[in-house]
């Protein structure tokens, strides 16, 4: 049986920690997980901006204190965003480990064909006015050399000691595309 096909009860308690590019499929698989095993489910984005207009990121202090929190409420959970920084916080509380590193031009694609997030965006034409930054964004994941890099993302997978799958295309679309370690 396929990774993204494994069958988990849903009485069993998870600990997945997903992460890769913007546009890589993380709240979908995120959200896929939540609804098949019961899970609560985390957005990093949700705790890892202050509330201003430009957008600033929140102190790194004041986000742990929420996934701490989020922890401490929550048995069994997903957490997931493209803030290398923020996973590492609670890499060594999680069982498993998922990294989206889909080709850019795929994430791309799903980016300009994601549905309305209405927690992030006020309605779906805001969000599309976005879209070109967000695209000029995932076109640099390579070369960046930032918390939510492809650099930083595989030193946090080659990092993590515990069950960890690599995704290289959307799990759900496909059953040959996941390189897995233990």
């Amino acid at each position: 049986m396929s990774d993204s096909k494994k069958e988990i009860s849903s009485n069993q308690v998870i600990k997945t920690v997903i992460f890769g590019n913007s546009g890589s499929g993380k709240s979908t698989l995120a959200k896929h997980w939540v609804a098949h095993h019961g899970a609560a489910h985390l957005d990093l984005d949700t705790v890892a901006w202050l509330p201003t207009n430009p957008p600033e990121r929140m102190p790194l202090a004041e986000s742990a204190d929420a996934i701490r929190a989020f922890i401490k409420s929550n048995t069994s959970w997903v957490i997931e965003g493209c803030y290398a920084d923020l996973i590492a916080l609670v890499a060594d509380q999680a069982e498993e480990m998922v990294f989206m590193n889909l080709p850019v031009s795929e994430c791309i694609k799903n980016a300009e064909s994601r549905p309305w997030e209405p927690h992030k965006y006020p309605s779906k034409e805001a969000q599309d006015a976005n879209l070109s930054m967000l695209i000029d964004w995932i076109e640099q994941y390579a070369i960046r050399d930032d918390a939510f890099s492809q650099k930083s993302h595989q030193a946090l997978y080659d990092q993590f000691k515990g069950q960890k799958v690599m995704y290289t295309s959307n799990p759900h679309l496909t059953e040959n595309n996941t390189q897995k370690t233990q």
